[in-house]
């Protein structure tokens, strides 16, 4: 993997680059004028460790009165998918998901559209000894929790992903939903937070009822039509987009889809990362 635009934390400064050896070559950034061509070049072809990546995507810091941090994390096809046959495997690659799973480790919690937990097979995330250390010293649990959004509750409560996961799959709903899938839910184990007056979540609501239970590095891993609620909400801060050097054609959706905003939401360029004709890019909102 190189990095094609520097690691840039703006509200820190400048990162150093992994292992110290500065930014890589792609675009000029000025830094790492000091090391050799063949430095260079051996950098680029190395494969980057998990903790490098960790340390690449590590969430900032928070200011003021900011509680939480969303960080959205897809992949989409160079024609704008972000599917294929219903799933985001078939356009996805290895790195692509060590960068899944760095993302995942990062986390508090992962939010999860209820569509996206049948079409993908949603199951418990688990425990890796690669980032225990680092969860530890950062206050987490072994593991993130997965938050499934549902305004029906119309979800197989028999699945792993309730019945079996290391802390209690979260379920986030309205005021309005059926009594009788409430109780379904809780008695499989998973703790049903309502999130909405009505019918459906609010989605900022969603976010300070997880900032209660003390989940504040969010990770949301779509689909399409909950990533467009988080737009349309101006909630989203952070966008993790993998591009995917494929061609599909087809009708599938796009990352982010549902009604339009009234005004383009301007995101700013964090880093630009490309591994094998795949980049990934890490936009801030400006």
């Amino acid at each position: 993997m190189r990095r094609l635009f520097p690691l840039t934390d703006r509200t820190a400064g400048p990162d150093p680059g992994p292992a110290g050896t500065g930014a890589r070559s792609g675009v000029d950034t000025g830094s790492g004028a000091d090391a050799t061509d063949g430095d260079r070049d051996r950098d680029r072809d190395r494969e980057w460790s998990l903790a490098e990546l960790a340390a690449a995507y590590a969430y900032p810091v928070p200011e003021g009165r900011r509680q939480t941090w969303l960080r959205a994390n897809m992949v989409s096809t160079l024609d704008g998918a972000a599917q294929h046959d219903g799933r985001s495997q078939p356009i996805s690659s290895a790195a692509d998901m060590r960068v899944f799973g760095t993302l995942r480790a990062l986390a508090d919690v992962v939010i999860a559209g209820a569509e996206t937990v049948r079409q993908e097979g949603y199951r418990p995330a688990r425990a890796r000894a690669e980032f225990a250390e680092a969860r530890r010293v950062a206050g987490q649990g072994p593991v993130p929790a997965v938050a499934v959004v549902s305004a029906s509750l119309e979800l197989d409560f028999s699945l792993p992903l309730f019945t079996a996961p290391a802390v209690p799959t979260l379920v986030l709903t309205g005021a309005a939903a059926a009594p009788d899938r409430i109780a379904a839910a809780e008695r499989a184990g998973a703790r049903v937070v309502v999130a909405g007056d009505g019918v459906g979540v609010d989605p900022a609501r969603a976010l300070r009822e997880l900032a209660v239970l003390g989940h504040t590095r969010l990770l949301t891993e779509g689909g399409p039509r909950l990533l467009g609620q988080f737009v349309a909400a101006g909630v989203l801060d952070e966008l993790c987009l993998t591009v995917s050097p494929m061609l599909t054609a087809g009708d599938a959706q796009r990352i982010a889809g549902g009604p339009s905003v009234e005004v383009p939401r301007r995101f700013t360029l964090a880093s630009l990362l490309e591994e094998e004709g795949f980049l990934f890019s890490r936009y801030r909102h400006a």
